[in-house]
Order: structure tokens, then sequence, then C-alpha cells
């Protein structure tokens, strides 16, 4: 990350284990005032260097450990774990936060099982029932939203099933519903973005907004952090187009082909998620305009693609989300039913890409 760091002790109990499990141990690290952004020289592509990289982690009260929740405290390597997956790994976040799950339980000794939603809530709530049925004891969910897996969530807790969420937050109460959060902090992830594209920019000129999935957490926190970013610090930038794309780089492209019909002045982009990103990039192109020149494109995720553009000047710079959850996971885990408990929420560090260290985290493996 280009920006040099300050701020309070990142690491806390709940991620620090060398516990039985035989995950690493933790150092002491820094985190940024916007919260999920990680120093310059971590490695984001390194799962073991990703137990380690947590910004902040708290909770407003006690720590849920396993007597708290209610559930049998059990040995993990001899117990199934399930974890259910939101959306398609045709995704290279999904890909790469299932590769983390999955590398982790194997290098533990866990027992594994896993289902695929392929972005239908519907279907999440059967795989993680279905799990239930085939005897998991423990449950990783990545939710689809943020509101439609009470069902599943109520079944597991009627069998007293710890669930740990990452990535997405769900609605209910941390230590009751679930055992904890872990991801990133996505309002943060938003204000660096709306620095980076108003830096950009010089101050002034129209933005479009391609904003994420309606009904969960991280669009709406990225929404809202973006707005707030350029209201409190950029008046001379005016949002003239906020529409959702659904995360989807075909609609991105339609949404933003539209927009730049009827708002032909917009000088700025902000995407909240990467493949939004591209097919923004692709309007823009149809439309006979540069990228990078004559509009401004910045994004939330660091896929390998987008990183590449920010490396060549076609967009000016993408914020990480981490998708590397395994040793984090299953440290809170293990923290969970050794008494150390588990924090709510923990925020994993992003990395910031920018043209000053773009290229050099591609060939560093930072990228996804």
């Amino acid at each position: 990350m280009v920006q040099k760091l300050s701020g309070r002790r990142a690491m806390s109990a709940a991620v620090c284990s060398v516990a039985a499990l035989g995950i690493a141990g933790c150092t002491s690290s820094a985190s940024s005032g916007g919260g999920a952004a990680s120093a310059a020289g971590s490695s984001g592509g390194n799962d073991t260097a990703a137990a380690q990289q947590v910004a902040s982690s708290g909770t407003s009260g006690p720590l849920c450990t396993v007597q708290k929740y209610g559930a049998a405290k059990v040995d993990l390597k001899k117990v199934t774990v399930g974890f259910s997956q939101s959306e398609a790994t045709s995704n290279p976040f999904r890909a790469t936060e299932t590769a983390s799950i999955t590398k982790q339980a194997k290098k533990l000794g866990i027992k594994l099982i896993q289902r695929n939603a392929n972005a239908n809530v519907a279907k999440q709530n059967t795989d993680i029932q279905d799990m239930i049925a085939q005897g998991a004891k423990v449950l990783i969910v990545a939710p689809e939203n943020s509101s439609g897996l009470a069902p599943a969530f109520k079944a597991a807790k009627a069998k007293h099933i710890p669930i740990l969420t990452i990535d997405r937050t769900v609605t209910g109460k941390a230590c009751t519903d679930f055992i904890g959060f872990i991801g990133s902090d996505f309002a943060g992830q938003a204000k660096i973005a709306a620095d980076d594209l108003g830096t950009a920019m010089g101050g002034k000129g129209k933005v479009a907004v391609l904003q994420g999935t309606p009904g969960n957490n991280v669009a709406t926190d990225r929404t809202k952090g973006f707005d707030a970013q350029i209201k409190a610090k950029y008046p001379g930038i005016k949002v003239v187009a906020s529409q959702t794309a659904n995360f989807d780089q075909a609609t991105g492209q339609k949404v933003m082909a539209q927009i730049l019909q009827s708002k032909p002045g917009i000088t700025g982009v902000y995407a909240e998620n990467d493949t939004m990103a591209l097919g923004a990039i692709q309007a823009i192109r149809q439309a006979g305009k540069v990228p990078g020149k004559d509009i401004k494109v910045v994004a939330i995720d660091g896929t390998k693609d987008c990183v590449n553009l920010v490396a060549n000047g076609q967009m000016v710079a993408d914020v990480e989300t981490n998708p590397r959850f395994g040793p984090l996971a299953f440290t809170a885990l293990d923290n969970f039913y050794n008494g150390k408990g588990v924090a709510n929420p923990t925020i994993i560090k992003d990395h910031h890409f920018t043209q000053a260290n773009a290229k050099q985290a591609i060939a560093n493996g930072d990228v996804y």
C-alpha cells in the first residue's frame, strides 16, 4: 500500500492463536483511520500471512465463546465443517475465497463439505440445511445477502451449531444468531476510493456511481461511505447518476452506456466492484472516450484484471477486498472452542492499488 498508516494496534486475542490447530502466531500491526487498509509490503497473496493481516478487531461486549453461545464443545479435527459459498467461483473473489477456506481446512486436517448457492439465496438456505443434515457441526457462511438466511440460521441455532460469517454481514445479533463476522471495512474502502477519484479529478466534475446488488451490507456501506466522503471533502464534485448494476459486468456495461447517453458530461466513475468497473470501461470506450483520460475510474476488489488497468493508467486506483479468509476463519473457530472467544467484527486488511505500486503488486502475487 502507498499510504503510510498510523492508528490503533490491530491485533487482538481473537485472532492471535498459536493453538492446537497449528495456526501461525500473530504480530502487532497498525490500522489506518479508514479501517481496512494494509500496511506497505504486506503479502495479500499469501494465506499464511493473511492470518496476521487484521486491521482491527473489537466487540461491543464479551467475546463469543462456546459456553456463551450454547454450543457443544468439539474438536475441529474430529467433526465436519460446512462451508456455504454464495456465488459462482467464476468470480475471482469467490474462487480465491473458496480456495483459501479449502486450503486451510486441508492443511489443518479438518473434514470440509461445501455448497455453492450460485447467487440464489433460497438455494443457500437449502444448502446450509442440507449440510446440517449431512452432519456438519460447524458452519462458515459467505452470505448471498444480509437478510435472507434466517431460515437456515434458525435451523442451525436449533441444533446449537455455530455459524461464522465472512465477507458479508447478516441481520441478527452476534453470539446469538452467529458467532462473529470477518470481513472488510466496506465504508472505509469507499472513502479511500472517493479520495482517489476526488484527487484524480482535481476536486471538480461530475461522477457516476455503479452500485452493487441491493439488500446486502457491502453495497449499502460502499455507497454511503463514498457519498459521505465526496460531500465532506470535494464540494466541486457532484454525483449526477447513481444506479445499481448488481455487481455484474454485463449489467455494468449496459448501465454505464445509458448513463453516458443521458449524462454526457461525466468525468468520473466509481464502481462498487471490479466487474462493474470492467463493464463501465467497455461502455466508455464504445462511447468514443478514453478511460483514464476523459473519464477517471476507481473501483473496489483488487482483481488482477483491474489492477492491470491501474498499472497502465486506464484506472486511477483499486481498493482490494481481501478474500483470503481461511487462516482467520479457522483461527476464530479454534478461539471459539478453546475459551479465548471470537470478536465481532474482525476487520481484515486490504491492499490499496495505485499507479505507484500496481505493477509491483502484480509481480508480488498480491492480486487475485
